[in-house]
């Protein structure tokens, strides 16, 4: 991975106990490749001290990136303002929950190129049962409505080439449709999804909200506005 030019996006929503740790890590594992670089923070509308503590990062380390939402928008808009900040070669993104280690990217970046977009799946995933079963549902249902099948949809280990988000925008899901919408857009245009194994980890703090029922009944929504969408296209 020497010399990649790589945007890592990181959401945040209350990851204050987190974040820290998540971002030099990052920056720690990017340093020792001799990448060309930036660590991407979006503060998604944080109500404890995530961006206070990224902005304090960032005032040692240019190369770190803030981009505060003032409200809490949503995983996907997250995702999309990092995204849109990117402008290095390649972005990769992972949460900031300390629930997957950078150092798996080196798994993934062999298998990146223009055409060639890698997704890590939980080769154990650390989630409790009724988690891991919402999941497979979620991935049945994407399925069903859109033909898209892949280990793990919502793995939030991806890495792709910038010009290949540019080039299926605009991805409009602000919840947790947000990266069905970005594979399935990928996939109709053209490029190839290569699957790697990444490892999982148990959430030490924070609390995850992708099971609230708002999100649930949000992506439902999203989906089939995104299914008329592409019926149109």
């Amino acid at each position: 991975m020497t010399n990649l030019s790589i945007s890592v996006v990181l959401p945040a929503h209350n990851e204050a106990e987190n974040i820290r740790t998540t971002v030099e890590n990052c920056v720690t594992f990017l340093k020792n490749h001799d990448s060309d670089y930036e660590v991407v923070v979006v503060n998604d509308g944080s109500i404890d001290d995530t961006q206070q503590i990224v902005q304090e990062l960032k005032s040692t380390n240019s190369k770190v990136i803030l981009v505060n939402h003032p409200v809490n928008k949503g995983y996907g808009s997250a995702l999309r303002s990092g995204f849109d900040k990117a402008s290095c070669e390649y972005i990769f993104f992972m949460d900031s929950d300390g629930q997957f280690d950078i150092n798996d990217l080196d798994r993934l970046i062999p298998l990146v190129s223009a055409k060639d977009v890698v997704i890590g799946y939980r080769e154990d995933r650390a989630d409790s049962l009724v988690r891991s079963l919402n999941a497979w549902l979620y991935g049945l249902y994407i399925y069903l409505i859109f033909g898209l099948k892949v280990r793990d949809m919502d793995c939030a280990f991806k890495v792709f080439p910038t010009r290949a988000y540019q080039d299926i925008r605009p991805i409009k899901s602000d919840g947790a449709l947000f990266s069905a919408e970005f594979l399935i857009k990928l996939k109709r245009n053209g490029f190839k999804l290569n699957e790697v194994p990444v490892r999982h980890f148990p959430r030490r703090f924070g609390t995850q909200s992708g099971a609230n029922i708002k999100v649930i009944l949000r992506m439902f929504k999203e989906s089939w506005k995104l299914r008329n969408e592409l019926r149109g296209s």
